[in-house]
């Protein structure tokens, strides 16, 4: 595929002396195989393969410190990776150096069940927290879909199906512990419940991509697990009558744990995918938590709101390995979506307006899409105003590509004049550099680079994401 144009993404020299000093430290835990590199230079961006010089594979935070230094010290370009699962372009090598993979810093360093926080290493994943926490009665609710790394998800503030009820990561994060790029540690809060001492760093960390400092623990909030649990499927008839059920079930105060759409042609390709039978129409998909009274009150408050906009009866899915099922195939809604066009590659967007201006973000998007030469997919975590698209490209298609990088912009334009964002969830990397602009204003951009320059002042922290150096 053809990516655009990067402008500033020229590679830098790797110095003999620091591959030299990483080798004698690291020793097989430093590899240049071609093949560990094009892994690390390639996530779940439409843009081609950029793979950094060399790969370092950390254990420990004094690991990453030795990194940091001799990068900063030979001015060398630092990535750091943890499962690979981003959409935007967040660990491509675009300057080469050296890609740090923390994935091997899988602990967890403590749970603290009686305060409702775990402090875990950078790799740890979602999956593998809430294994550890499985006898403890507690959980750690943000679930973006891909088991991410604790560290990969505080750097993009992630979210997921669970941040209706439960937030995003930056509202569960309660500390991290930094290495910067000149090799200084720094522990950003303690694990109070509150504090108002100092400048929030933990805030300025969660949703910086990798470009202030390198995360390697991560301390999050954790949650009881409820009592009852039950998921619900309610089909509709058009999108539009979906999209109003969730914005009056929003404005009722109704507590649900999650609601996600799916349009039809995400219904077909998850049928095919994970072997469902749902009925292909547009559909929204219920879970609520609670006391087995709150669960029913919440349950029929929404069967009544989505019946009066046309929804159907509900399709109860009480069992927990019937829910497992479904939201493991909604999880799957993107793998699902690539098997619509074999061979495809995809372009995958998001944004998040106001709850009042969901329908029409959602409907004028449709309506550009329609247009479209290409097979789609909307997904979204409509609860929060968030949805997503998938638009499935021909690798070797220019034209695909143009076409997509249209539909983008009008749709990133559309949610920032809504007084939304151009993203929600997936963060801006590479891609969506060119709206944090407009977004923001001139003047909150410029204080952003300011911040970027005091902490990396030799801009080797993952460099050329976000906005220019």
């Amino acid at each position: 595929m053809n990516a655009p144009d990067l402008g500033q993404a020229l590679r830098r020299p790797l110095p003999e002396a620091c591959l030299e000093a990483l080798r004698a430290q690291f020793g097989d835990r430093l590899s240049v195989a071609a093949a560990v590199r094009e892994h690390h230079g390639t996530d779940e961006s439409p843009y081609p393969a950029m793979p950094p010089d060399a790969v370092v594979y950390a254990h420990t935070t004094e690991e990453v410190v030795a990194v940091a230094k001799l990068c900063n010290a030979h001015g060398v370009p630092l990535i750091p990776y943890g499962t690979g699962s981003s959409l935007e372009g967040h660990t491509l090598a675009i300057q080469g150096g050296i890609t740090i993979d923390v994935s091997q810093m899988n602990q967890v360093v403590a749970i603290h069940a009686e305060d409702l926080t775990a402090t875990v290493q950078a790799g740890v994943t979602r999956k593998q927290l809430n294994e550890e926490l499985r006898d403890t009665g507690l959980f750690f609710p943000i679930d973006p879909g891909a088991d991410a790394s604790l560290g990969g998800m505080a750097a993009t503030r992630a979210s997921g199906t669970n941040a209706v009820r439960y937030g995003t990561m930056r509202e569960n994060v309660v500390s991290l512990t930094v290495v910067t790029a000149d090799g200084r540690v720094i522990r950003t809060a303690s694990r109070a419940r509150k504090s108002s001492t100092g400048y929030d760093l933990t805030r300025i960390f969660v949703g910086s991509e990798g470009t202030l400092g390198i995360i390697t623990e991560v301390t999050v909030r954790l949650y009881p697990q409820p009592e009852a649990v039950s998921a619900a499927i309610c089909n509709f008839e058009s999108l539009d009558a979906a999209v109003q059920s969730v914005i009056e079930i929003i404005q009722m105060g109704v507590p649900v744990a999650r609601v996600e759409f799916m349009d039809e042609a995400g219904v077909r390709a998850v049928n095919r995918y994970s072997h469902l039978t749902l009925r292909e129409s547009p559909i929204l998909l219920f879970e609520f938590h609670g006391s087995p009274a709150g669960v029913e009150e919440q349950a029929r408050v929404v069967q009544d709101i989505t019946r009066e906009n046309g929804g159907m009866d509900f399709e109860w899915a009480a069992r927990p390995e019937d829910r497992s099922r479904l939201w493991t195939a909604r999880h799957n809604a993107y793998f699902a979506g690539l098997q619509l066009r074999p061979g495809c590659r995809s372009s995958t967007t998001d944004v998040c307006v106001p709850i009042s201006r969901l329908a029409d973000c959602v409907r004028e998007t449709v309506e550009d899409l329609s247009k479209a030469s290409f097979p789609y997919t909307i997904v979204g975590h409509v609860g929060d105003g968030n949805f997503h698209v998938l638009m499935l490209l021909d690798p070797n298609s220019p034209t695909d590509w143009e076409e997509s990088e249209v539909v983008n912009h009008r749709l990133a334009r559309r949610a920032i004049a809504y007084d939304g964002t151009c993203s929600g969830e997936h963060g801006v990397g590479l891609h969506k550099m060119q709206f944090l602009e407009e977004e923001h204003g001139e003047d909150a951009l410029a204080l952003m680079r300011s911040l970027k320059h005091a902490f990396d002042p030799n801009n080797i922290l993952n460099p050329g994401k976000i906005f220019p150096w």
